[in-house]
């Protein structure tokens, strides 16, 4: 019989994270486990407020499914049981976890995926100019950076981390930030700057404002991409799409998503909360060496999981099974 509990961890952030709708000290994941006598499964998820998520909503979603679990629930079964998000992440990601432990492959084996080193976007925390002109400059060796925007000011910000990395690659989170009143202005700027993608400018329900719009920077959209249904009123928007394991609702999803989007002709950007290596992992399974990579939740934290994804510079190392999978 298959057990399954959960619980809730809190690890601090080496500095404050900024972005447009408020400030992080620390991640607080919940972690989801699947026991099959010596067998254990284990996945992690952050409950995002944004979408109506609480720790304790997601925790108590967790452990409703348990009687089900105990009783043979699969993993195929679990997608139809819950919805997309971040519950239904933890436990999918347990599961892939757990199926690995009883088979004696890698997740990776199963699903036809040979992990290689992968480089991650370093995320710079929304800020003053002088400061984020501060951070770039400590991260200006990284070859990708994510500039979190979306407040009044963002030509100076944008301008002060130019200066500061002059040989990175930009790419732009305004987390819904701008406004369809500066979003004309706001893009032609970042163009000016050699910014090379653009996230989710305008709140989700304004997308369709992009539709008429031919951006000189590509535009990538987050918080209005979740799974494979949300994929088809994007065409046409948008031209490349973040995909997260807390939105899709797990590894499974991600990968279904991942891949229809990839049909459509959407760039792929493969995405995350700010979480420990047990969320970044199976993550990275998702991702190919030609996708935009921003899975540097680790290297916000004060300190990650041991064993952890090893990170060389920005660069991610395939990890083993002590990791996840």
């Amino acid at each position: 019989m298959t057990r399954l509990t959960c619980s809730i961890e809190t690890w601090p952030l080496a500095a404050a994270f900024n972005i447009s709708r408020g400030t992080k000290t620390d991640a607080r994941v919940v972690v989801a486990t699947l026991q099959d006598g010596n067998k254990i499964g284990r996945g992690e998820c952050v409950p995002y407020a944004r979408y109506g998520e609480t720790l304790e909503g997601v925790v108590a979603t967790i452990n409703s499914l348990s009687p089900a679990i105990e009783k043979g629930l699969s993993r195929t079964e679990l997608q139809l049981s819950l919805p997309p998000g971040a519950a239904r992440n933890a436990i999918d990601c347990a599961f892939w976890d757990l199926e690995a432990k009883r088979s004696g492959k890698r997740v990776a084996d199963l699903i036809g995926v040979t992990p290689v080193p992968l480089t991650t976007a370093f995320s710079l925390s929304l800020d003053g100019p002088d400061q984020m002109a501060a951070a770039a400059t400590a991260a200006a060796a990284r070859p990708l950076l994510k500039i979190k925007l979306g407040g009044e000011g963002d030509e100076e910000r944008i301008a002060a981390v130019r200066g500061a990395a002059p040989e990175a690659k930009l790419i732009i989170d305004a987390n819904e930030g701008w406004t369809p009143d500066n979003l004309l202005n706001n893009v032609e700027t970042m163009a000016r700057h050699g910014v090379s993608l653009i996230e989710q400018p305008l709140p989700a329900g304004d997308d369709e404002l992009l539709r008429s719009y031919d951006s000189p920077v590509p535009l990538c959209a987050d918080e209005s991409c979740h799974g494979i249904a949300s994929l088809a009123p994007l065409v046409g928007l948008y031209d490349a799409v973040n995909i997260k394991l807390d939105k899709t609702g797990g590894l499974t999803e991600a990968i279904a998503t991942a891949r229809a989007a990839r049909d459509i002709g959407f760039n792929i950007m493969v995405g995350c909360m700010v979480g420990t290596s047990l969320g970044m992992a199976p993550a990275m399974l998702v991702a190919q060496p030609k996708d935009l990579v921003d899975l540097d939740g680790p290297l916000l934290l004060k300190e990650d999981r041991d064993p952890g994804i090893s990170f060389r510079e920005s660069e991610m190392q395939p990890y083993d099974g002590n990791v996840w999978g």
